[in-house]
């Protein structure tokens, strides 16, 4: 795994309806560069769920919530060591709420503040960190609706200027919302001791409506917390355009289930793109690649980045497009187990990606992986042929 060698271990306070992406995208990313991520979540054990909140803006005065993905927890609250973390991270979403009134929570936040170790807080995080006693005097952001209670606890709040936006003060990190993840991250791994080399490259991902939400969204912040020139396109639309994204998870049924995720932002217009002026292509899952499989243009440009040889990565039902690109004649690949079909008639050399769905293999400058469970694999394996490196 990505993680093998980790000479970094931070943990993550999870807890019931926190925000999908606050929790998932620092966990996955943090396992891609090598560090260990333990999850956890008062009264329960590695190997249970959190359930998690999709929180967006849509127009109201308030942010709209639906359910998210089921995050698993690979540790025991009740077992934490604390002397072994180097680093605190704590999402955001409704969770912050009542963890703030954990009496548990509040006594291993303090301890972490007291060491002077990194602490990483997003969006209503911060609620944790006030009921610590860890704000006064720190300068500090979050999601506005927090402000009152980080002033009255003490803090120096910093209004940010977008959605975007993160403070650090010292080890101190914090966060709007998961807008601010690729600045939030970055200077989390930096807090950590962490540099970033080699990410002096244009990467393209190709979108389209109900393509999968962690599968766009992972990889997207993960590769722009590197640093990288990151643009997302979908036939059919412009640069600040949205594609509705579907959230499949695995939920006891024999196939996975679908919710409506995040409404995801494109960066870039589709129609005036040009493959030689990017230097890799990300191809996300979902059901979108059903029917970009059928365009003629992302066709075109999933061919002319495999025949220039440079980085292609694609997970989950994604490599339906990469076959019907015809580009897997000869390359072993792995996808979703219903993707094998298109795969072997295509003249590729199948790969199980089985039991656990987070298998991932490379081949050449083609990166495949079964679906977002692999996501740390898929993006550690994805950075090697683009050659950047994260070391501590």
């Amino acid at each position: 795994m990505a993680n093998s060698k980790a000479k970094r271990s931070v943990l993550l306070l999870c807890g019931d309806y926190m925000e999908d992406y606050e929790a998932m995208v620092p966990f996955q990313a943090l396992l891609a560069y090598g560090v260990s991520v333990d999850a956890v979540c008062p009264g329960k054990k590695a190997g249970d769920f959190c359930r998690t909140a999709i929180q967006q803006l849509s127009g109201h005065q308030t942010y709209t919530e639906s359910p998210g993905h089921n995050f698993r927890l690979n540790a025991t609250f009740d077992e934490i060591e604390f002397s072994k973390y180097d680093g605190l991270l704590i999402p955001g979403g409704r969770a912050p709420e009542y963890l703030a009134v954990n009496e548990a929570v509040v006594e291993l936040v303090r301890k972490f503040y007291d060491s002077k170790k990194p602490i990483a807080s997003i969006c209503h995080g911060q609620l944790i960190l006030a009921a610590a006693d860890a704000v006064k005097g720190r300068k500090c952001t979050a999601y506005p609706g927090v402000k009152p209670a980080l002033i009255a606890a003490g803090a120096s709040w910093i209004e940010p200027e977008s959605k975007a936006d993160c403070v650090v003060d010292g080890n101190f990190i914090t966060g709007v919302i998961y807008k601010a993840h690729p600045k939030y991250i970055r200077h989390f791994i930096k807090a950590l001791g962490g540099t970033i080399t080699g990410s002096d490259k244009r990467i393209l991902f190709l979108c389209g409506d109900f393509m999968e939400d962690y599968e766009v969204a992972v990889p997207f912040q993960s590769l722009q917390v590197l640093g990288y020139h990151v643009d997302a396109v979908c036939p059919k639309k412009k640069a600040g355009d949205i594609c509705p994204t579907a959230v499949h998870d695995f939920e006891g049924d024999q196939t996975y289930s679908e919710k409506q995720g995040h409404n995801f932002t494109l960066t870039a217009d589709f129609e005036s793109v040009d493959a030689k002026s990017y230097d890799a292509l990300v191809i996300p899952g979902g059901r979108s690649p059903e029917y970009l499989a059928l365009n003629e243009k992302v066709i075109s440009l999933v061919k002319d980045f495999m025949e220039a040889k440079k980085p292609v990565a694609s997970i989950c039902h994604g490599q339906q497009i990469l076959a019907a690109a015809g580009v897997l004649k000869g390359k072993k690949c792995t996808a979703y187990p219903t993707v094998k079909l298109n795969v072997v008639l295509s003249g590729g050399t199948w790969l199980e990606p089985e039991p656990t769905l987070d298998r991932c293999f490379t081949d050449g400058n083609l990166v495949t992986g079964a679906a977002w469970p692999g996501h740390p694999e898929f993006i550690s394996q994805f950075m090697a042929l683009l050659g950047v490196r994260v070391q501590f």
